[in-house]
């Protein structure tokens, strides 16, 4: 059986697809590849990333058994400095932004939002796999 190999593409949904391509744009460093009035491709953290024009209310969170709402995608940087660094210039640009945690396993990680309050965490540990891949 073939395998999976990697995420292509990934889905999420925006009220203004505009506003949200020019907010991924400016905070978080993303480049847009194509826009119309549903949906805005980007690149961003080396994937596809696609903002999808939704119905009012909708995200990527979702509740988790004990009712916490939860993100649905991980970010990685090299290390707690590009960690720290990363929180604070998302907090400079008046992102909200969580506090560092430690989860319990190596690394530590944040939760950000974006204008529409889908969450998105990021960790210190950068894998193993893109280091090689990438030579980092």
């Amino acid at each position: 059986m073939k395998q999976l190999i990697r995420v292509g593409t990934i889905y999420i949904p925006v009220s203004d697809v505009q506003m949200a391509s020019t907010w991924y744009q400016e905070k978080l460093g993303a480049k847009l590849n194509y826009m119309d009035e549903d949906k805005a491709i980007l690149d961003l953290a080396h994937q596809s990333i696609f903002l999808v024009s939704s119905i009012e209310g909708e995200s990527s969170n979702f509740l988790d058994k004990h009712r916490n709402k939860r993100f649905s995608l991980t970010f990685e940087v090299d290390g707690i400095s590009d960690l720290n660094n990363l929180r604070e210039c998302l907090l400079d640009q008046g992102v909200e932004t969580g506090k560092i945690e430690d989860r319990g396993h190596s690394g530590l990680n944040f939760v950000f939002a974006d204008p529409d309050g889908n969450l998105f965490d990021v960790w210190s540990e950068l894998s193993p796999q893109f280091k090689e891949a990438f030579n980092v």
